[in-house]
């Protein structure tokens, strides 16, 4: 069977709550290798809620779909404050990107709570603001970053980042409405271990299975090398 954008693929899929510091909570969902304990776990964090973004985002949900199986990756999604999906809607407001803080404390907290083994971060566009001013945490073994626009993550974050130590991968489209290649290589240079990769063709919302595939690949040479390049049939 070949897989296609709408093709789920067996895992333990279990609805989570994360509660955040600020006495918040959030929905979200855990999903797990069927049959034998992940290898790695890939921590979502989704594009601007104000335009649209959610758990649901199509990269995060197929990253759900598929990783589990084909990768042995545990996939853990959930909206940030305000934010709703077809899982439900997360408590508080959109806070841009300053109380959302806490909600990437409470993920990386419920991966701990539940040895969610080798946490990496995910952000697609806001999400990845989130991850290079919020993710610095020791339990963090690096961030993979889809779409970076730069924008509330400054120079400053980038600096801290580079003495953080971890290892950071920034995909970055080639007709990217914010960040493209060439800048994003100028900006990230500033974080010595950053790897910039320039997606020829793909644009911001990484729409077409042939990018999907890119950002999954990339993903899983991260998490669990041994895995890639992932299978097109099952």
């Amino acid at each position: 069977m070949e897989i296609r954008a709408s093709t789920v693929l067996p895992a333990r899929r279990t609805d989570i709550e994360l509660q955040t510091a600020d006495e918040l909570t959030l929905v979200g969902e855990l999903a797990v290798p069927e049959s034998a304990p992940p290898v790695a776990t890939l921590i979502c964090l989704h594009p601007l809620p104000t335009h649209g973004g959610m758990m649901d985002s199509h990269v995060l949900r197929k990253a759900s779909f598929r990783l589990p199986a084909l990768a042995d990756v545990a996939v853990l999604r959930f909206n940030t404050r305000g934010t709703s999906s077809e899982r439900g809607t997360s408590q508080g407001a959109f806070e841009e990107g300053v109380g959302e803080r806490l909600d990437v404390a409470a993920a990386l907290e419920f991966a701990e709570f539940n040895d969610l083994p080798r946490p990496w971060l995910l952000g697609w566009s806001f999400g990845t603001e989130l991850a290079l001013r919020w993710g610095r945490d020791p339990l963090v073994e690096g961030a993979i970053l889809l779409s970076p626009p730069l924008k509330r993550a400054t120079d400053a974050d980038l600096d801290a980042w580079a003495e953080f130590g971890r290892p950071l991968v920034a995909l970055v489209p080639e007709f990217d409405d914010y960040l493209r290649p060439a800048e994003a290589a100028d900006r990230f240079k500033r974080v010595p271990q950053a790897e910039v990769v320039g997606v020829d063709g793909a644009k911001h919302l990484w729409v077409g299975e042939p990018y999907v595939r890119i950002v999954l690949d990339h993903i899983v040479r991260r998490l669990n090398p041994s895995a890639v390049p992932l299978p097109t049939e099952v």
